[in-house]
């Protein structure tokens, strides 16, 4: 399992102490100095069922410049939003976790954290 996280943000350490409690094995990712490209985003999406204004933080500084809240959210709009996730990390939300069985979860919530904790 791997898990993108912001060791700023208070979310992504309290995931990592409980993926720690529980003996987890995962790989941390730094996604601000490791940034996943457009493809790799496209993936997690899937994984994640979601869509690219799912995963984005709209309210930070960059979203803002950007106008994210009034940009389009139909398939049409999608590699635009793809792109700026690409281009901005800080807008992808965090922390998220990629499960060994395939699928991944946005881990702020502790329900979708423990779905991903084996046990």
């Amino acid at each position: 399992m791997e898990i993108w996280i912001n060791p700023r943000c208070g979310k992504c350490r309290t995931a990592i102490s409980e993926l720690d409690a529980a003996g987890a094995e995962y790989t941390v990712r730094r996604y601000l100095e490791d940034p996943p490209d457009a493809a790799e985003i496209e993936r997690v999406l899937e994984r994640l069922a979601l869509e690219p204004w799912d995963i984005a933080r709209v309210d930070e500084a960059v979203g803002k410049e950007l106008g994210l809240k009034e940009w389009g959210r139909t398939e049409a709009d999608r590699a635009r939003w793809i792109e700026a996730l690409a281009a901005n990390p800080i807008l992808i939300q965090r922390p998220i976790i990629t499960a060994d069985d395939g699928h991944a979860v946005v881990a702020r919530t502790p329900e979708a954290l423990r779905s991903v904790i084996p046990g």
